[in-house]
């Protein structure tokens, strides 16, 4: 009898969130973008420029801004660019929805 050979296992890319730094599954998060205009929300995740990922909650956008997302992104974010996320990030939800959960680790 021949062995059968195991399912390969598709890899699923990981990514940090810049205001809760919890790590999940790359499609469920936001990336944000540093480009020469600015800093933007990238829907696709393609755009080219060093990018950053949040949670699609308003509480990770809130720490992000604080200062994670800054860092993250290697870059002063002007208050122009400041202002355009907390627009995007006003139509979040407040909580996850029932099927996403997000376990916030005490540091």
């Amino acid at each position: 009898m021949a062995k059968k050979k195991p399912a390969k296992v598709k890899h699923i890319p990981q990514r940090t969130c810049a205001g809760c730094r919890q790590v999940r599954p790359k499609r469920s998060m936001i990336r944000i973008v540093r480009t020469p205009e600015g800093v933007r929300v990238d829907p696709t995740g393609k755009a080219t420029g060093r990018g950053a990922y949040l949670h699609n909650l308003r509480a990770c956008w809130e720490h992000g801004l604080k200062g994670g997302l800054a860092h993250a992104l290697k870059a002063e974010i002007s208050e122009a660019d400041l202002a355009t996320l907390r627009v995007y990030s006003a139509g979040l939800p407040v909580e996850p929805a029932v099927n996403e959960t997000v376990d916030k680790k005490s540091a």
